[in-house]
């Protein structure tokens, strides 16, 4: 069995550019592109997805188009004793798009969508019910200036690697 390289090269690097522009595109069409043979294509997917680089294949969704057009981040603060319980809880509200056990001032940070801000209130008030939330500070989204992007951290990796 062949070793393993560590990082990321400049095809796997183009592959993952190439995959995020069009992610519809099947793998001779990305041989084609990327000017290499298919199985070179699928060997780097392969080990890049083993490798937890690429973590899924399926459509970005949109909340706003899905009906819930308001975002709002909300940081709970809450028992320490209860987090492992109030991490399943928030796992049953689909309003709730991540959540994070957090650093500073809060303990857990939410990103959620709402059809509008009373809906907003709604969620909110729905984990105040979780046993062991103590209380959330919530602030409104206007519009994102950078939206979720990870693209750029393979450049960075890329660029580290090569040095």
């Amino acid at each position: 069995m062949p070793a393993r390289r560590r990082g990321l090269d400049d095809l796997d690097l183009r592959v993952l550019r190439l995959v995020a522009e069009r992610p519809r595109s099947g793998l001779m069409e990305l041989a084609r592109v990327l000017g290499v043979a298919r199985g070179t294509v699928q060997a780097r997917l392969d080990r890049l997805a083993a490798d937890g680089v690429i973590t899924g294949f399926g459509p970005n969704l949109s909340p706003a188009a899905l009906g819930h057009p308001v975002q709002a981040f909300t940081t709970l603060e809450v028992e320490q004793a209860a987090r492992e319980h109030i991490s399943r809880t928030l796992e049953s509200i689909p309003e709730l798009l991540e959540a994070y056990i957090v650093t500073g001032p809060g303990d857990v940070w939410c990103r959620i969508a709402g059809r509008d801000h009373e809906d907003i209130q709604r969620i909110i008030d729905r984990m105040l019910r979780i046993p062991g939330v103590r209380r959330s500070t919530t602030v409104i989204t206007l519009s994102a200036v950078v939206p979720h992007r990870v693209l750029p951290l393979a450049a960075l990796r890329q660029a580290a690697d090569d040095r």
